[in-house]
């Protein structure tokens, strides 16, 4: 039988601002790699490290609630002139998120 897979929680925020700006830097650059740097990658960035410096303020600390957060709300967000969506944008968060805490992300681990 499978395990379930354990929640991963980040330590408690102390300068949620500052782990904003690392976001959207990260994020802005993954975009730019990922397809082509685009003007709309800027303004995705911003918006979803919005999202994460609000929640981050507000106490959330589980990467999974962090992680539907921004999925939620960059929903409203419009991605027509962009090649991502806002699932897309999460996972990416994810992905930054568990590099930085020097989590394995491959295979389940």
């Amino acid at each position: 039988m499978t395990e379930p897979i354990q929640p991963i929680t980040l330590p408690p925020a102390t300068e949620p601002q500052q782990e904003g700006q690392w976001l959207q830097a990260a994020l802005h650059r993954w975009l730019d790699r990922e397809f082509i740097p685009e003007p709309v990658n800027q303004r995705i960035a911003q918006r979803a490290a919005q999202v994460f410096v609000r929640q981050r303020m507000e106490g959330e600390n589980d990467l999974g609630a962090l992680v539907i957060a921004i999925v939620t709300e960059m929903q409203a967000f419009d991605f027509s002139k962009s090649f991502y969506s806002e699932f897309a944008i999460a996972n990416a968060v994810s992905d930054l998120l568990l590099d930085s805490l020097g989590i394995d992300r491959c295979c389940g681990q």
